[in-house]
């Protein structure tokens, strides 16, 4: 069947399958056809083109072409015939002369290629004129013409406005950009069968320009389907060889000297702004020189840069590739079910923005619903057995979950504890007082199980023995299972937005994959015993929660410049996970308005990548920038004591930036 693409007005979406031609049951695809014209008439004409059309490689910049089917387009236009109108055919149509210039280009939807589109009339009943597609962009709406008489028209007639006219009466001609008819009058009858031969030669001579387009003589073969000869093979050239990705690591770019890094950031170091007590490592990743220690080996505060430790961990523990489930067993009852959490903190009710990909409740109901096939659920557990322990971390404020920092940590959350699936990047975020039970509730209220039904409890074991009937469901059967997107995407998002929750989350994990409880303790035991593993030094650090926002907290700068130098050098690969989730200076997450005061701050946006903490008095920022001469370094700076938070972290930006830009 061809595609005959129509201009049809406002209300339509500017597509239409047809056979062929006009639409009117025309037989054969691809043919005009066109009706005898009375005496005087007007006549509209429609050519359908197919063929191919070659088109840029999507993978070659150079132009190289690639023959490719396209679909039928149709080109539109309207001959007028003067005198009077052909009987059955109506009253003449009110239009103004057309203006061939004043065609539009378009693209397809699909933006496969573009493809002229022209219309010399607006469609039938249209006051303003054709529209192209879904976007219903005007197309070709004829201008409006001087009331005065107009020589030289293409009937050779004068036109002039005659506002009695209806443009209902007959297949429009065209309208004024008011909306207003225009008429065209004819000489006499004698002139009407030079111009029908004339649309007959215009006919012939379309056709005969688009088979030129279509085959164009001596790029036949490279245009068809079925090339006449072998196409001559290209020469072989040896491919090139791959530039490394981090090529400061291998050595690029000038070296720093301690003198020169020294001198360029000591006085910034020692600014009041920055804090009463400041802690600063800067390493060069490519000859592992530490080019600059200010108490880099004494823990300090590191509040958010915790998340560092957590997210290399959770990575080597559970894999890149790992993902979360969140599941629905049938109970021990007839008619109950048992959600079961799997520790995904960005579970949605649905479709949204925050967690782009996540998890969804609304789809796990329509799992249910199907395996449950005519049973009703009347009653709903869920279970929150996968985390344990306290759900609040030693050091966290009393206001830490009711002013939006954090939620209470639980195996069942939807996004990640909020009330509504929004983000603000100093927290802010209302928060579930039992993000568990809220999730349960939701999920209950898709599935049509009163609220009142929902309670906390286990889920069966599942059984090792089939069932009697086969369509008899047993407890512990699976009913439905969710999937979070992969671990990595996972800590992407946890650095990114610097989520306290996520990252309590993911800490557990790590416990959980080394056959631990889910617990605060147990986490963090697990995630400084994997630093250990790394080679690093484990001692310089003492954790009591995996998101940085309890003060009882101590990093060194030590431990975090090693971390991410293990992470650069590629000995674990799934370290390097780290590098895609942390914010860039002026561009996203925590960082999107860092480093814009004052000017020479600028320096570092697009080239520093780091992982910001933010406590009161305490600003933090570790990660790794790129030298104006091209050499990768990872840095952590800790400063404590500012009384101000904005001028604390214009400070620490100003560090940073100047290693940058300094040359040293």
């Amino acid at each position: 069947m061809g595609r005959q693409v129509s201009h049809d007005g406002p209300g339509s979406d500017g597509v239409s399958e047809s056979p062929g031609g006009f639409g009117n049951g025309n037989p054969n695809p691809g043919l005009a056809s066109v009706a005898s014209p009375g005496p005087d008439a007007t006549v509209d004409l429609k050519l359908t083109i197919t063929g191919q059309t070659p088109r840029k490689s999507p993978g070659n910049l150079a132009g190289a072409a690639l023959s490719s089917p396209v679909r039928p387009e149709s080109v539109t236009g309207r001959l007028q015939l003067t005198g009077e109108a052909a009987p059955g055919s109506g009253q003449p149509p009110p239009g103004g002369v057309p203006e061939p210039e004043d065609r539009r280009m378009g693209q397809d939807s699909d933006n496969s290629g573009e493809r002229a589109r022209g219309a010399w009339s607006t469609a039938p009943g249209s006051p303003t004129g054709g529209t192209y597609g879904r976007a219903s962009v005007p197309l070709n709406t004829v201008r409006p013409t001087s009331p005065a008489v107009v020589e030289g028209s293409v009937v050779g007639g004068p036109v002039r406005r005659d506002p009695a006219l209806s443009p209902a009466a007959g297949a429009a001609a065209g309208t004024s950009d008011e909306g207003r008819p225009v008429l065209v009058e004819g000489p006499s009858r004698s002139r009407t069968k030079w111009v029908v031969a004339l649309s007959v030669v215009l006919v012939l001579g379309l056709a005969a320009a688009v088979v030129g387009l279509v085959r164009p003589g001596p790029v036949d073969g490279w245009l068809s389907a079925e090339p006449t000869s072998s196409p001559t093979p290209a020469p072989s050239t040896p491919d090139p060889s791959p530039t490394p990705v981090l090529v400061a690591a291998a050595g690029g770019g000038t070296a720093l000297t301690v003198e020169g890094v020294t001198k360029a950031i000591d006085p910034l170091v020692k600014s009041k702004a920055l804090g009463t007590k400041v802690h600063v490592a800067v390493v060069d990743v490519a000859s592992g020189d530490v080019l600059y220690a200010r108490n880099a080996d004494r823990m300090t505060t590191p509040a958010s840069a915790t998340k560092l430790l957590t997210a290399a961990a959770v990575l080597d523990a559970r894999g890149p590739s790992y993902r979360l489930s969140t599941r629905v067993v049938a109970g021990r009852s007839p008619g109950e079910i048992v959600l079961v959490g799997g520790g995904d903190p960005t579970l949605a009710t649905g479709k949204n923005t925050l967690f782009p990909g996540a998890a969804r409740l609304d789809l796990l109901a329509d799992q249910v619903k199907k395996s449950l096939g005519a049973v009703v659920p009347t009653r709903l557990l869920y279970d929150t057995s996968l985390f344990s322990g306290a759900e609040t971390a030693k050091g966290w404020g009393s206001g830490d979950i009711s002013s939006g920092q954090v939620s209470r940590v639980q195996a069942l959350m939807v996004n990640a504890g909020r009330v509504k699936p929004i983000h603000h990047e100093f927290g802010g975020d209302p928060r579930s007082a039992d993000p568990a039970n809220a999730a349960a509730r939701a999920f209950a209220r898709m599935l049509g199980v009163s609220t009142s039904a929902v309670r906390k409890g286990k889920a069966p074991a599942a059984s090792s023995s089939p069932s009697s009937a086969a369509a008899e469901i047993i407890p512990g059967q699976q009913l439905g299972v969710v999937q979070s997107p992969p671990m990595v995407q996972l800590t992407d998002w946890m650095l990114g937005q610097s989520d306290n929750t996520a990252a309590e989350a993911l800490g557990r994990q790590v416990a959980l994959a080394d056959g631990k409880p889910g617990t605060f303790d147990d986490a963090t035991e697990a995630i400084i015993a994997r630093m250990d593993d790394f080679g690093l030094p484990a001692d310089e650090a003492n954790l009591y929660d995996a998101s940085g926002l309890s003060r009882h907290n101590g990093i060194s700068p030590t431990l975090l410049t090693q971390l991410l130098s293990l992470a650069a050098a590629g000995q674990r690969p799934a370290l390097s996970g780290l590098f895609g989730g942390l914010p860039v200076a002026g561009w996203s997450g925590t960082m999107h308005q860092r480093f814009v005061q004052p000017k020479p701050n600028q320096a570092g946006q697009g080239v520093v990548r780091a992982k910001t903490g933010t406590l009161s008095g305490v600003n933090t920022m570790a990660g790794t920038l790129t030298t104006a001469d091209g050499r990768l370094l990872v840095f952590a700076i800790m400063a404590s004591g500012s009384g101000n938070a904005v001028t604390g972290r214009a400070a620490l930006d100003t560090v940073a930036a100047k290693l940058v830009s300094c040359g040293c």
